[in-house]
């Protein structure tokens, strides 16, 4: 697209369904690579990725030559598909419907990229959910505690 110039910054959140603890040390960085894969293929730019065993960050310059709902389809329904194609697990691995986006300014990225790296620290001192809640807050979203994921039976 000639004459477009844009500076999209995209923190997405996103779990694995039920919120179950299936994302294993063992395979983690290869699911990372793959999924910087996928964001790239799509011809946007991964800034930061990480995962705990039961969620996904990714940050991203996002460009506008294809929707957030398209990419994180995208990033959600090929990295489950390689994760039951690789046998990972022995279930059937998906991710939890929806997801959640931010956007930040250039000044802020070098921050996000922090907090993302450090995902296994912050989550020593703070839960998922409580993080999930934070984050929706501090944007001033508006969400039904019936649609938040719900902590692992």
């Amino acid at each position: 697209m000639p004459n477009t110039y844009t500076q999209i910054h995209i923190h997405a959140v996103f779990a694995v369904k039920f919120r179950a603890a299936l994302i294993g040390d063992v395979w983690r960085e290869q699911l990372h690579q793959y999924i910087t894969g996928i964001v790239r293929a799509q011809g946007h730019k991964m800034l930061s990725i990480n995962s705990m065993p039961d969620h996904m960050h990714v940050f991203f310059g996002m460009r506008p030559t294809q929707s957030l709902s398209d990419l994180l389809q995208d990033i959600k329904g090929g990295s489950s598909l390689w994760i039951n194609a690789e046998r990972f697990i022995t279930r059937r691995f998906e991710w939890q419907g929806g997801f959640s986006a931010f956007s930040y300014c250039r000044a802020e990225v070098p921050k996000v990229i922090n907090y993302i790296r450090n995902q296994q620290e912050h989550h020593r001192r703070q839960k998922f959910l409580d993080e999930y809640r934070q984050l929706l807050a501090a944007f001033e979203i508006e969400y039904d505690d019936r649609y938040i994921f719900s902590d692992p039976v």
